[in-house]
C-alpha cells in the first residue's frame, strides 16, 4: 500500500514543475519531460496498483495521486498540500519568514552540488556543493545534486532550477577489477562547475557570491598520486574491486588465527578487499612508480574526496591534502576513537605514514579553490572548500538522521544501510561494521553509526540489461517484474563480487536457482529485484539485534527508490513501512548542509528543530507476516548455496586448473607419466 502524506523530511525536496518558474525552464531546456514510453509505464503501473488496493477491499487507502514528475500533466487528484510551515528561530535566534528554508539565515542562502557520475545514474564518484547568497524573486534558492548531476533548488518552492551531469567510464582490465581515470573525474567536475555556473547565469543568478564548496564522493575507492606533476601513477581502484584477495589472505597468515576482525575495535571493520588499506598495499606491491614515488617522497594517498580538495585547491601550487573523518574511517588505517592515524595499523599493512592526508572534519574551511591551470574558466575562483563527507554519510545527515536509532538505506550500485548510535561506538556481534558518521566541526564530537553494505544492488538491474540483454533500460526491467508480480519460486543472489555484510565471504558468486520450464525473463526480473530487498532485509536483522530496539520504518534514498515495485517489495519483506522523500538523493543534501554549516559560512543550521514538514511517499506492507518469512527463508537457502564457489587465485591471478592442485599430488601425477612415458618407450 501507498500513501502520500506530510511528514518530517529533508528540506528542499523538490515539487517539479508547479510553477511559472518550472515552465519558463522547461522552455530553456533544463526540465525535459518524460518519453512517451517511460510516462506510459509510468500510469500503468500506478494503475495496476491502484486496481490491486481496490481488490483488497479499501479504497480509503489508495493514494490520490503520484509525485509530481517532471513533464507529467496534473492528476485529476491533487496530493495533500504541506503543513503550513511557521516562523522558527535560526542559528543566530532571529525569527526566519515564513517559507523560509530550514537553518536559512537572514542573508538568503544557496546550495549547489556539481557532481560526476560513476559508470551508471544510479552511483556517484565525486560532487561539490556549492553555498550562495543571492536574491531572485523574492525567494531564496538552494542548489544540490543528485546521481544524475549537479541540481539547483529554489528553497522556498523547492523547485528544481537547473542541473548538469558527466557520466564517467568505468574500465574492468582483469575479472574482478574495477578501476576509474582520476583524471576524468577531476576534469568532469571542472565541467559541471563551468556549466552549471553557465546556466546559472541564463537565469539571471549572480555567481559572485558564491559562499562555499563542500564535497562528497565514494567511499574506500584509492587514489595515488605525484605530488610533484600533479599526476595520478596509476588508475583509481574503485571499492567494489576484487583484485586484493591474495593480499587479504597473505595478510590473514601473519595474524593469530587468521582473526578478520584482528582491528574492529580500533577501526570498526574487518580485513577486506572492500576498504582502502588493501587496495594501496596492492598498489605499493605491484605498481613500480608508485613504490619508487614513495622512496623519493613524491608520492600522495587518498580517497576521491583527497584528490579532488588537493586538484581543486592548487594541486602542485600549493594544494591541501586532506580528508575528513568519515572517508579516513574507511580506509582501515584510521582509529576511530582517537580520531588519528594509527601507527601500530600502518605498520601491519607497511604503509609509510607520510603519504597519508591530514583528516579534518566533516565541517569547516580546508582551502580555496584556485584557476585550473589547463582550463580557460575561473568559475569559484576563491570560493573555500568547507565540507567533506563520504557518501553515505552525507545521506545520513540528508534524512535528518541526527538521534539514536534514526536510519537510512541509500539504493545505488549497491546498498548502504547505516544507523546513527550517536557520541557511543557500538560494535556488532552479526557482522556489521562501525563507522564515524560526521564530524560537523573542529570542535565538535564525532557521532558514530552501525552500516551494512550490500555490493550488488542497482548493479543487479544494469546486469540484467546490459549482459543478459532481457531489457532495454532499467525502466523496463520494472515494467517486466510488475507484469507477472511474481518470481515464481526462483531465486536470485547476485553475489557477483562476493557477499558484504552480514557474511563478508568473498568466495562467494552470483546464482540463479528455483527455476523451471515456466520460468521467464519477467520471473527473474523480479527475482532479481527481489534479492535487493532480501539483502537489506538481512542487515536490517543484523542490526535490529546489535541495537535491541526493532526500527519501526525505513527510511529511504537513493537512485533506485524511484523503481515504486522495488518500493513496495522493500516494505512486504521488511513488514514495516517504508518512507521515500520526494527528493530520493538526500546524498547531495547532506553534503550541502555540511558545507553551509561550517564556521566562517554559517548559512545553514543543522539544529535538528529546524525540520519542515513536507510531502513522502509511505509503503505498506501488502502481504502477511507468514508469506514473507517464507520467501526469505528460500532466499536464505539460496545464499548458502552461493557460497564457495571461487577458489582463490594466486598473486599473479592465475586461476588454472593446476592452481587449484594440491602441490604433492600434481608432483605425484607428474612422476607417474615421466615412468609410463619411459616404460612405453623401453617396449
Amino acid at each position: 500500500m501507498i500513501i502520500h502524506q506530510p511528514c518530517t523530511a529533508p528540506p528542499g525536496i523538490p515539487r517539479l514543475g508547479t510553477s511559472a518558474a518550472g515552465s519558463r525552464l522547461r522552455e530553456q531546456g533544463f526540465l525535459s519531460p518524460l518519453p512517451d514510453n517511460e510516462r506510459d509505464t509510468f500510469r500503468s503501473v500506478e494503475r495496476r496498483l491502484k486496481a490491486q488496493l481496490t481488490r483488497k477491499g479499501d479504497p480509503t487507502r489508495i493514494p490520490t495521486a503520484l509525485p509530481k514528475r517532471p513533464g507529467l500533466p496534473p492528476e485529476p487528484a491533487a496530493l495533500p498540500s504541506e503543513r503550513p510551515s511557521r516562523p522558527r528561530r535560526g542559528a543566530g535566534g532571529s525569527a526566519r519568514p515564513e517559507g523560509s528554508g530550514p537553518g536559512a539565515s537572514p542573508t538568503p542562502a544557496a546550495l549547489l552540488l556539481l557532481q560526476g557520475t560513476a559508470g551508471s545514474r544510479c552511483s556517484e564518484q565525486a560532487a561539490l556543493a556549492i553555498c550562495q547568497a543571492f536574491n531572485l524573486s523574492g525567494t531564496s534558492p538552494r542548489m544540490e545534486s543528485n546521481g544524475r548531476g549537479p541540481e539547483v533548488f529554489n528553497a522556498a518552492t523547492a523547485e528544481l532550477l537547473s542541473h548538469h551531469q558527466v557520466e564517467l567510464k568505468q574500465e574492468f582490465p582483469k575479472e574482478g577489477w574495477v578501476e576509474q581515470d582520476p583524471k576524468e573525474i577531476l576534469n568532469s567536475v571542472y565541467e559541471c562547475v563551468e556549466r552549471t555556473c553557465e546556466k546559472m547565469r541564463e537565469l539571471n543568478i549572480d555567481i559572485a557570491n558564491i559562499r562555499a564548496i563542500g564535497v562528497t564522493n565514494q567511499r574506500e575507492t584509492t587514489v595515488v598520486w605525484d605530488k610533484t606533476t600533479g599526476e595520478p601513477l596509476y588508475n583509481a581502484i574503485v571499492w567494489l574491486d576484487l583484485r586484493t584477495q591474495s593480499t587479504v589472505e597473505r595478510l590473514l597468515k601473519r595474524i593469530p588465527g587468521e582473526n578478520k576482525t584482528f582491528s574492529k575495535f580500533k577501526t570498526g571493520l574487518p580485513l577486506s578487499t572492500y576498504f582502502s588499506a588493501v587496495k594501496l598495499r596492492w598498489l605499493l606491491d605491484n605498481v613500480e612508480e608508485i613504490k619508487k614515488a614513495v622512496e623519493e617522497g613524491r608520492a600522495m594517498f587518498g580517497t576521491i574526496d583527497s584528490w579532488l580538495i588537493w586538484s581543486l585547491t592548487g594541486g602542485t601550487n600549493g594544494g591541501i591534502h586532506c580528508t575528513d573523518v568519515t572517508n579516513a574511517s574507511r580506509t582501515m588505517l584510521f582509529n576511530i576513537h582517537s580520531l588519528e592515524w594509527d601507527p601500530d595499523l600502518c605498520k601491519f599493512f607497511e604503509i609509510p605514514m607520510e603519504i597519508l592526508p591530514n583528516v579534518r572534519s566533516s565541517s569547516e574551511i580546508y582551502g580555496v579553490m584556485k584557476i585550473c591551470p589547463s582550463r580557460e574558466s575561473g568559475a569559484l575562483t576563491g570560493v573555500p572548500i568547507s565540507g567533506c563527507l563520504g557518501d553515505q554519510h552525507a545521506a545520513l545527515v540528508g534524512q535528518m538522521c541526527f538521534q539514536d536509532g534514526q536510519a537510512k538505506n541509500t539504493y545505488g550500485t549497491g546498498c548502504f544501510l547505516l544507523c546513527n548510535t550517536g557520541q557511543k561506538s557500538v560494535f556488532s556481534e552479526h557482522g556489521l561494521i562501525t563507522t564515524i558518521a560526521y564530524k560537523m566541526g573542529k570542535d565538535k564530537p564525532a557521532f558514530y553509526a552501525l552500516e551494512g553494505s550490500v555490493a550488488i544492488a542497482g548493479a543487479v538491474v544494469r546486469w540484467l540489461r546490459d549482459n543478459l540483454g532481457i531489457a532495454k533500460s532499467s525502466l523496463e526491467v520494472e515494467k517486466l517484474a510488475a507484469e507477472v508480480g511474481t518470481s515464481y519460486g526462483c531465486y536470485f543472489v547476485p553475489a557477483f563480487s562476493g557477499l558484504y555484510a552480514p557474511y563478508w565471504e568473498p568466495s562467494a558468486r552470483g546464482i540463479i536457482c528455483g527455476l523451471t520450464q515456466f520460468t521467464n525473463k519477467n520471473h527473474i526480473a523480479f527475482a532479481a529485484l527481489e534479492a535487493v530487498c532480501f539483502q537489506t532485509r538481512e542487515i536490517l536483522d543484523a542490526m535490529n539485534k546489535d541495537c535491541g530496539i526493532p526500527l519501526s520504518q525505513l527510511q529511504v534514498d537513493g537512485g533506485m527508490t524511484s523503481n515504486r515495485i522495488l518500493m513496495q517489495l522493500q516494505s512486504d519483506i521488511l513488514c514495516i513501512p517504508v518512507v521515500k522523500p520526494s527528493m530520493a538523493e538526500t546524498t547531495a543534501l547532506g553534503a550541502a548542509m555540511a558545507a553551509g554549516a561550517a564556521e566562517g559560512v554559517e548559512v545553514w543550521s543543522l539544529n535538528p528543530g529546524d525540520l519542515t514538514a513536507v510531502t513522502c511517499e509511505r509503503f505498506e506492507p501488502q502481504i502477511n507476516p507468514e508469506e514473507s518469512e517464507y520467501r526469505y527463508a528460500r532466499w536464505k537457502k539460496a545464499v548458502m548455496k552461493s557460497m564457495g564457489w571461487e577458489a582463490s587465485a594466486g598473486s599473479n591471478g592465475d586461476s588454472s586448473i593446476f592452481s587449484s592442485l594440491p602441490f604433492s599430488v600434481f608432483i605425484m601425477t607428474s612422476m607417474l607419466m615421466l615412468i609410463g612415458a619411459k616404460y612405453l618407450s623401453g617396449k
